[in-house]
């Protein structure tokens, strides 16, 4: 499995905003861009992406989403630790965007957060998803959060991929027995 989980993480195409300087002498914002075709319909995407039922099949299995403005798109891992964010917007089955939590060894990052804006495309009966992270800031903290995840996204779509090549994610399989849900 996780020759597999490698061979879908680097299919991710990862593209970073150019280091060229512009003419006012300021580099442009960084930004983090991932492109994934996943071989299934926008809405089966949609909604693996959007309720809880579904994030809970590729994620993690104590996903929460409450699809409104200022929603939980959380995943509750052991510990007491969260990952996700809080929905700022959606169109459906076209776009969500949230603001995102970092990882807790980045607590700066984690108070500031980015944007990560989750787009969805029809091809033919597959589904391009792209997520264009941005709201990158300057600093040593910021920037070993942005090389992070540039990994850590890849693996996050990745892991959309599988669920919808090999089916959802068996938790009891993979940990032993599933934690109790959180409400």
């Amino acid at each position: 499995m996780k020759a597999a989980f490698v061979l879908l993480a680097l299919a991710c195409t990862v593209l970073t905003a150019p280091l060229a300087v512009s003419q006012t002498s300021t580099a442009p914002p960084k930004q983090l861009l991932i492109e994934l075709e996943v071989p299934a319909p926008v809405p089966a995407v949609w909604e693996a992406f959007t309720t809880s039922a579904g994030l809970s099949t590729w994620l993690g299995p104590n996903a929460t989403v409450d699809l409104r403005p200022g929603g939980d798109w959380l995943v509750h891992f052991p510990g007491g630790s969260t990952g996700g964010g809080t929905i700022v917007s959606f169109e459906p089955q076209k776009e969500i965007v949230i603001s995102a939590l970092a990882p807790d060894k980045f607590p700066t990052v984690r108070a500031q957060r980015t944007r990560a804006v989750f787009q969805f495309e029809a091809r033919g009966d597959a589904t391009v998803v792209r997520l264009i992270q941005s709201g990158w800031q300057r600093g040593a903290e910021w920037d070993r959060a942005y090389e992070y995840l540039v990994a850590g996204n890849a693996q996050l779509l990745a892991m959309l991929d599988k669920r919808f090549l090999e089916g959802p994610i068996d938790w009891n399989v993979m940990f032993g027995a599933a934690p109790a849900k959180k409400p």
